[in-house]
């Protein structure tokens, strides 16, 4: 640790701190554009430039001096910085005036007025006129894709973009083209962007030269009621802020969670805005003579009770899907166990996961930020820039810091990163667990791909074995890691929703004849043959609601307030932001009111009731925010498990990235950039 003076106050900071994170441990602030704590250091704006004592007579950029760099003063006194000298005043009241140069003063019609850095920071650090009278310059406006926005005229040169793109996305997308005042920010051959990561380019702009296209002119910043939630487009559970007018979702925007998403979001949390409105169910329908008619709640909950009493318990069954929250799962669960059922489960894409192998062996053991810890890595049938692009960032950027070998079993597939491909299928998983040697803290992340065959649990066993035997499992690490696509697997396992002693799971409740009833809470991946009474409680007009029966109106995740469980098992709240359209109504309030029209009212009136019984059956989910780690023996029982595996190559989970649940297939947005990476792939085949 270094001692230091900035502007009088003595610090104690590390020696490898820059003067710009120094500055702001002693709570002096420090402009600047170009920097940011995420990226490489550029130096290339100069508006962070700080006055050392005893250095050379000129302004130094603090974002590119460490604190080892400053020479001590006279008999060993600690270095002193300036912020506020007149040197620094006049350095940085130039810079902006040249800044301003050729910006546009175009703030009434530019989206980023309000919350833009160079309007801020030429309002407290720069001067009162400007001595350039000639003309501005203009710069075209660039094609990027359909998710940003350009109106490079604005452009700072900060390069921020462009090193997020080479730097955290892997792709290397963006680039600086020309010299001096010939200068331009472009994507090569002005084509689209290819990272899942891209919107967070907007974010990162200091100027409004990158903006989120769909939002264009849709409101002012101040216009926004911003309500703090969690994403649930993937299982990762990212920190967001989403922003709404009136009953309206405008715009979703990322939060700070050092934990788990760091300050990114893909571009499916970002841009699902549209999805959350289109093709909504707002009102109960109930089919007569083959068809769907609109029906009051009154005459829906009838037709159910009427198919209840003619049906017997072992001829129900429940279906979870991926977007429900812990309270409503919770909710089926106790009206199955009511009308005597065990046909249930949440695991429509047949993964072979069950609460009897213990916690450890269903959730990401390592935790999201345990990446940084790991020595090497085995991808085990998954494609985590697919299935979760935030955490493949997280993977690169420990990739990136060296001395970390990745292997690949499954799909070939550009992950950003360098990896050693073993093999499509089980034998090349096989054969690493037989000749590999032990890598230190091994991290194995093993994908829904791998244990969504009838081998499943065969995978599952060996992806453990591979743990035990090559330093996945030991004191203080545990590397055995699950990757979840669906936001509510987790959680519907943390309540054991799978089929009870002799029931059916959920391939066996979808086939024709097997149940005459089924209670689908929001499960539209799975097809439901003919034969059975379908029970369909969801948000969009999808797969589920094509196949019911009975069409109850449900709640999005923005419009209701539930506990999710992401991947690694961290319990989180995800909060209202607005409410359900037309008569639709929160799940678990559905699933209540549908108990007692059915003679079995399930014990709660509230949703602090549910709450309350739900914590009293599973403490854990009473503490929000942490992680109820797994048993490391877990893994040691699950390594033991016999194992007889297919030959067959692992398949992917997520065949088209955008298109992944019903609120994603409802959006345009979502529909274009989905259309968009399609020819490119077919590009790449050709």
């Amino acid at each position: 640790m270094t001692k230091i003076l900035v502007d009088g106050v003595e610090v104690d900071v590390p020696g490898e701190f820059t003067l710009l994170q120094a500055c702001e441990e002693a709570g002096a602030e420090v402009p600047r554009f170009c920097y940011h704590e995420r990226l490489s250091i550029a130096g290339n704006c100069r508006m962070c430039l700080v006055e050392v004592k005893g250095g050379p007579p000129k302004p130094a950029a603090s974002c590119a001096m460490s604190v080892k760099d400053l020479r001590p003063g006279p008999n060993g006194a600690p270095p002193e910085v300036f912020t506020k000298s007149p040197m620094v005043k006049k350095a940085r009241e130039g810079v902006m005036e040249f800044l301003l140069v050729n910006h546009p003063l175009d703030c009434p019609i530019c989206d980023q007025g309000g919350e833009c850095d160079l309007q801020d920071q030429a309002l407290a650090f720069g001067g009162d006129s400007s001595r350039y009278i000639e003309n501005k310059r203009a710069v075209e406006d660039k094609y990027i894709g359909v998710l940003v926005k350009t109106e490079m005229t604005r452009c700072i040169h900060c390069t921020r973009c462009v090193r997020f793109t080479a730097e955290v996305a892997g792709t290397g997308d963006m680039g600086a083209i020309g010299r001096g005042e010939d200068m331009e920010i472009t994507t090569y051959l002005e084509s689209a962007m290819t990272s899942e990561l891209q919107g967070n380019v907007a974010d990162l702009c200091p100027v409004g030269a990158l903006l989120p296209k769909p939002q264009s002119f849709r409101a002012r910043p101040w216009e926004y009621q911003k309500t703090e939630t969690i994403d649930v487009m993937d299982a990762l559970g990212s920190a967001i802020r989403v922003d709404s007018r009136g009953r309206e979702v405008i715009r979703i925007l990322p939060r700070v969670n050092d934990a788990v998403n760091e300050e990114w979001i893909s571009d499916k949390t970002r841009q699902i805005v549209d999805g959350l409105k289109v093709q909504r169910l707002d009102r109960p329908y109930v089919r007569e003579n083959g068809r769907l008619r609109p029906a009051s709640w009154q005459e829906a909950f009838e037709a159910i009770a009427a198919r209840r009493k003619a049906t017997a318990p072992a001829r129900i069954g429940a279906l979870v899907g991926d977007l429900a929250a812990v309270e409503e799962t919770f909710a089926l669960k106790l009206l199955m166990e009511h009308l005597g059922s065990p046909n249930l489960d949440a695991r429509q894409d047949g993964a072979k996961l069950d609460p009897k192998f213990g916690r450890a062996s269903y959730i990401f053991n390592s935790t999201v930020a345990g990446i940084d810890q790991a020595d090497a890595l085995l991808i085990v049938g998954a494609n985590p820039r697919k299935e979760a692009p935030v955490l493949n960032a997280r993977i690169r950027k420990r990739w990136l810091k060296g001395d970390f070998k990745v292997s690949l079993v499954g799909e070939q597939a550009d992950l950003t990163y360098d990896y050693d491909y073993l093999g499509a299928g089980a034998d090349s998983l096989l054969r690493f667990i037989q000749e590999g040697k032990p890598a230190g803290k091994l991290l194995v992340i093993v994908g829904q791909g791998a244990i969504s065959r009838p081998d499943g649990e065969a995978i599952l066993a060996f992806a453990a074995q591979a743990a035990q035997k090559l330093g996945g499992v030991s004191d203080g690490w545990n590397g055995f890691s699950v990757l979840h696509t669906a936001a509510a697997r987790v959680g519907a396992l943390d309540l054991g929703f799978t089929p009870g002693q002799g029931g059916l799971d959920a391939g066996a409740i979808g086939k024709a004849g097997a149940l005459d009833l089924i209670f689908n809470l929001g499960a539209d991946e799975i097809a439901i043959e003919p034969g059975a009474f379908v029970v369909y409680i969801g948000t969009h007009g999808d797969k589920g609601a094509h196949r019911a029966d009975v069409i109850l109106p449900g709640a999005t995740y923005t419009e209701k307030s539930g506990l999710y469980v992401n991947t690694e098992g961290r319990v989180q709240l995800a909060s209202r932001v607005v409410f359900p359209p037309g008569e639709a109504r929160e799940d678990w309030a559905i699933l209540r009111a549908l108990s007692a029209a059915i003679g079995q009212a399930l014990p709660f009136d509230s949703l602090a009731q549910l709450r309350k019984k739900l914590v009293e059956a599973h403490p854990h989910f009473a503490r929000i925010d942490q992680i109820e780690a797994g048993q490391a023996g877990d893994i040691a029982k699950l390594a033991a498990h016999p194992a007889v595996a297919m030959k067959d190559a692992f398949t992917p989970a997520i065949g088209d990235f955008y298109l992944t649940n019903p609120i994603a297939r409802a959006s345009a947005v979502m529909a274009d950039c989905s259309a968009l990476a399609q020819g490119k792939l077919a590009q790449a085949a050709e």
